[in-house]
């Protein structure tokens, strides 16, 4: 099944919300929504609800914390265990990631409002957590004057590694050492590094 992610903000087939959300999809060209509700619930939308099991499982890889998903009718379609969620300070995680975009910053303000809002995943990195996801919600906790995010403990492949010595490289350690970027720019520097980086290891 095709499943491709929408990452614009700007889409007249999907929600001003879900899009700010990223929970905007496409599945062999049809739109699909999935739009958080609460800390742990979501509506699913769309087409074919033969489709929504893959969907669930690819949203969640992003989304850990959400483990309930719903039908617009209020029809529950899968439920997951709730993972515990550790806080975190934000001395204590190094990003994975050096750049942030500011459109992606000016949509992420439409719905965190405190700390609680901000759920992300980390993996263990000696005493400290490296940030596998949600960096722009990190700046924005950053901006906001917050001290702490709750997380999501999850693992994931050795590549993170790269990122994060190259994020040390340039000096960034902690969420407030990032470096926020018009979106034309962003895309330029942060997409091309990922494309140099996954490119080598195809080789």
């Amino acid at each position: 099944m095709d499943i491709k992610r929408i990452d614009g903000y700007n889409d007249g087939r999907f929600s001003k919300t879900v899009l700010d959300q990223h929970g905007a999809y496409l599945i062999e060209g049809e739109p699909y929504e999935i739009e958080i509700i609460s800390e742990t619930a979501a509506l699913v939308r769309g087409r074919a609800p033969s489709a929504y099991e893959e969907l669930i499982e690819y949203f969640r890889f992003h989304a850990p914390h959400i483990h309930r998903f719903f039908d617009e009718g209020g029809a529950m379609i899968a439920e997951f265990p709730a993972p515990e969620l550790v806080r975190v300070r934000l001395e204590n995680i190094q990003p994975s990631q050096f750049f942030i975009d500011e459109t992606k910053l000016a949509a992420i303000k439409s719905f965190i409002r405190g700390e609680d809002d901000i759920i992300i995943q980390v993996k263990p990195y000696g005493e400290r957590f490296i940030s596998l996801d949600g960096h722009t919600r990190l700046y924005h906790a950053v901006q906001s004057g917050f001290s702490s995010v709750r997380a999501v403990v999850s693992d994931t492949d050795e590549w993170v590694f790269q990122f994060v010595r190259e994020a040390e490289r340039r000096g960034v350690l902690e969420p407030k050492d990032m470096v926020l970027l018009p979106h034309e720019k962003y895309v330029v520097e942060w997409d091309e590094y990922c494309d140099s980086v996954f490119a080598q290891q195809s080789e």
